[in-house]
């Protein structure tokens, strides 16, 4: 990951919409695209750079732990650059093979398609970690015909208007767009005497259990990305990657402000004035002795230092904050009003001393 910030990579400010993010990019691509920079080390670095602030930037879910904890937060859920192939395949997907498919042929190797989910987590499971199972469909090769299509015993011919390419190519004036062959739909090869198990696709779709470890102190709305779990790639190529997005079910007791947790932690009226102690029970399965002050007023906050949620940057734990809400009895018997009225004259009677 580079030094400099992701913003400033690409030139936008902190709250630039998302078509301001590709403009930007767009520019810094086809300027330093390594075709129009041929030999030149410096503008191909510089690709990289924006394309990986590209990456994190236009996503919602890595842009959000970005501007939360930085890189190391991105490194914390999974994240990391995509490869040279990816990068081109993703600004080939972007701009329509601008420049004529000189970045990475498309009857290459070509790595997986990405796969993407989204698992609900409870609020605990988020704060101390868990794994969990997560079922994904997938399309891989047919196993009867090895990915060809053609029925075990032939194989697929070359294509004739692409002559096994997968790519037909046109000038139009100074520029020259390539785009799929619209006869082999880009394989390169036709199947006259189909597999009877895919019907010629040479791809099936299988149902996946990928177990996935969701770390300790993860938030709503971030994504984990787990390696090689995406589709299989083509001829020899990696596989994609699974990304799974997260969701954090609300908490009855608890609440969250980044690596802080709150708690409202209810208080007798008479603990309040008087002063006592309360038992709370942490996520570490520990309790906290929390000190009840005499003259404890509503709302007050007292902090535990360090034993809230645990940062995704490494930088330790948040805060468990305790908020005192003081408990008014909404029915008194007649014994009970009349004390509360003894102690009412006699609070009136130290106010005056």
């Amino acid at each position: 990951m580079p030094d400099r910030d992701y913003y400033e990579i690409l030139g936008v400010e902190r709250d630039a919409g998302v078509d301001v993010i590709k403009k930007a990019y767009r520019q810094l691509a086809l300027k330093y695209h390594p075709d129009r920079n041929p030999g030149d080390a410096s503008a191909e670095e510089l690709f990289k750079e924006a394309s990986e602030a590209y990456e994190v930037l236009s996503d919602p879910g890595k842009r959000g732990v970005y501007d939360r904890f930085g890189a190391e937060g991105l490194r914390g859920v999974g994240f990391s650059p995509a490869s040279v192939a990816d990068i081109f395949t993703h600004f080939q997907d972007l701009f329509g093979d601008f420049f004529g498919g000189g970045g990475r042929r498309r009857d290459g190797p070509q790595p997986g398609r990405d796969l993407r989910t989204t698992i609900v987590l409870s609020f605990r499971e988020a704060i101390v970690g868990v794994k969990r199972e997560v079922v994904v469909e997938r399309v891989v090769a047919c196993r009867t015909c090895a990915g060809s299509g053609a029925r075990p015993g032939t194989s697929p011919e070359p294509c004739g208007s692409c002559h096994g390419r997968g790519q037909v190519t046109a000038a139009r004036g100074p520029i020259m767009f390539t785009t799929t062959c619209g006869r082999c739909r880009g394989r390169g090869t036709l199947v006259k005497t189909v597999c009877e198990d895919c019907g010629g696709e040479g791809e099936r779709t299988e149902v996946a259990k990928v177990t996935v470890t969701f770390p300790a102190g993860i938030d709503d709305g971030m994504r984990v990305r787990v390696a090689g779990q995406g589709e299989p790639g083509q001829k020899g190529a990696p596989p994609g990657n699974l990304y799974v997005d997260v969701r954090v079910e609300p908490d009855e007791i608890w609440r969250r402000d980044g690596a802080d947790l709150y708690i409202d932690v209810p208080v007798s009226l008479t603990t309040a004035a008087l002063g006592g102690e309360v038992e709370i029970e942490t996520f570490d399965a520990e309790c906290w002795r929390l000190q009840i002050p005499a003259g404890t007023q509503p709302g007050e906050a007292k902090v535990m230092r360090r034993r809230g949620a645990p940062r995704l940057d490494g930088g330790g734990r948040g805060d468990l904050i305790a908020v005192v809400r003081v408990e008014i009895p909404r029915r008194v018997s007649r014994q009970t009003r009349r004390l509360l009225e003894q102690l009412e004259r006699s609070l009136r009677h130290e106010d005056d001393e």
